[in-house]
């Protein structure tokens, strides 16, 4: 008799728990930083033009 699978569900942890912990993130360099930076500026902006109109 054949079986029929409809659903298959899959579960899955993700953690650095076994090999000593999560290491800390790695930060920014200044290039992201700066690019980050403008991106805000520029959608601040934008927000700002569309209150006005």
């Amino acid at each position: 008799m054949p079986l029929i699978v409809d659903e298959v569900i899959i579960a899955v942890e993700v953690g650095n728990t076994t090999t000593g912990g999560a290491l800390p993130p790695a930060a920014p360099d200044p290039d992201r930083q700066a690019l980050v930076a403008e991106c805000v500026r520029q959608v601040l902006d934008i927000l700002r033009q569309e209150q006005e109109a």
